[in-house]
């Protein structure tokens, strides 16, 4: 019996051999698929993966950035669309899938549905509505143009602002308005525009072409450019049959750019017809106010009133004649009462007038201030006599005085001494006398009896 050796491939051999075998395919190159789009999810990195289907199959698909930034539209769940691009093997998930060149709608223009999808979204948000839209000054004093500075359309929109409204002042910003530049081109111009001082209005487009040729007027950069702008803009985009987004978000919609030129400024003849127009009935109107006033100046100075004006005035005199008599009596009527009231409060102010009471009362103090100054000098004397006479006591008994008499006082360490014996021989003694002291030493103490 013989033992039969399997050798087992990888997955990733299998599938590389796979992927081989698709790549050599030619088939598989360059392939046309139609079908409905499914599961659309764009990628931040700018990747756009979705499913192809129909009744009965799916088909995993990826469309790369580099090819997902020409498309004009964009891909949504349930379109049906026309696809060309390579089928190959996704090693790492191990299925094949489609990887888009282009897509294309199925049915409709690639271009139509993109300019829809963009018109519808920014309808959505408003920037169609009527109240976004700025009013277009009458008089413009400068206007700014938007536009190539070659081109039948600068020399339209030229010629006709200088032959309607030569006064008025031009600034051209020029501008690609064709080709993959022409987008940022215009964004630039009408940004640059609103950073100009006293720019009252601003005309934006270009002469006629295919829908390739005005597409940058259907870019969403451009739309949302104008409707940031604060200069109140003219769309001049193509022929009057031309339609492109910027058209809808401008404040003001001109079929052609000779026509934008035309609405943006007032025509001259027109101005003079409308000058002479208004001071032909302004002569009128102030002629026949004239004559109106002159007339209704001839009926009032033939009026009664006027021809005898004491008439007019002459019930009023007498009116305030009497009106003048009456406040007079009221007058002095008034004045008496208010004279009698004045009196009476006056009586009464001095009845009730504090004065009186103060009198007395400044009279009860001086009276108490003369008892008060005769107790204060009596009581002053009886101390004084009672100070001499202690002062004569203590003159008395004052022990200086018996000194002065031929008495004297003895001193022992600062004490008086009393009797002898408080001191002893030898001891050092003070002896004050009537006009000095005396330091002694003790020679013999000897104590005398009383009565002895």
């Amino acid at each position: 019996m013989t033992t039969q050796t399997h050798t087992y491939l990888t997955v990733k051999a299998l599938t590389k051999y796979i992927k081989r075998k698709f790549d050599a395919d030619t088939h598989l190159r360059d392939v046309y698929v139609k079908g409905e789009l499914s599961n659309v999810k764009v990628h931040s990195s700018g990747h756009i993966y979705f499913t192809l289907k129909d009744d009965t199959a799916r088909l995993t698909s990826v469309m790369f950035a580099m090819n997902a930034r020409s498309l004009k539209f964009n891909p949504e769940s349930g379109m049906n669309v026309l696809v060309r691009g390579d089928i190959n093997v996704f090693e790492a998930a191990g299925q094949y899938q489609l990887y888009a060149s282009t897509i294309q709608p199925d049915g409709i223009g690639e271009l139509f549905l993109a300019f829809e999808q963009l018109k519808k979204k920014l309808e959505q948000e408003g920037l169609f509505h009527p109240s976004r839209k700025k009013q277009i000054p009458i008089f413009p004093k400068k206007i700014g143009v938007v536009t190539s500075k070659t081109g039948a359309a600068i020399r339209d929109i030229l010629t006709t602002l200088e032959r309607r409204y030569p006064i008025s002042e031009v600034v051209v910003f020029p501008t690609i308005v064709q080709g993959p530049q022409a987008a940022p081109s215009i964004v630039k111009s009408i940004e640059q525009a609103n950073k100009m001082q006293n720019i009252n209005v601003l005309i934006v487009g270009r002469g006629g072409g295919s829908i390739e040729d005005l597409w940058a007027f259907n870019e969403e950069t451009v739309a949302r450019a104008i409707s940031n702008s604060h200069i109140p803009i003219i769309s001049a985009v193509g022929h009057e049959t031309d339609t492109t987004i910027a058209d809808f978000v401008s404040d003001l919609r001109a079929p052609t750019p000779t026509a934008a030129a035309e609405m943006a400024v007032p025509s001259k003849e027109n101005l003079l017809k409308n000058i002479f127009s208004f001071q032909s009935a302004s002569l009128n109107f102030v002629s026949k106010k004239l004559q109106d006033e002159k007339n209704r100046y001839n009926r009032a100075i033939q009026s009664p009133v006027l021809a005898t004006p004491d008439k007019l005035y002459r019930p009023f005199i007498e009116r305030y004649v009497r009106v003048e008599q009456q406040l007079q009596r009221e007058t002095n009527r008034l004045y008496r009462e208010k004279e009698r009231n004045f009196m009476q409060i006056e009586k009464r102010m001095l009845q009730l007038s504090p004065k009186k009471m103060i009198d007395l009362q400044y009279k009860s103090v001086q009276i108490l201030t003369n008892q008060l100054t005769q107790a204060t000098v009596s009581t002053f004397e009886k101390y004084r006599q009672h100070f001499h006479g202690s002062i004569r006591t203590l003159e008395a008994l004052n022990p200086l005085k018996i000194i002065d008499r031929g008495y004297s006082i003895t001193y022992k360490d600062g004490k008086v001494v009393k009797s002898v014996e408080e001191v002893a021989k030898g001891d050092s003694i003070f002896v004050t006398l009537a006009d000095g002291k005396i330091e002694a030493i003790v020679q013999e103490a000897e104590k005398i009896g009383k009565g002895e």
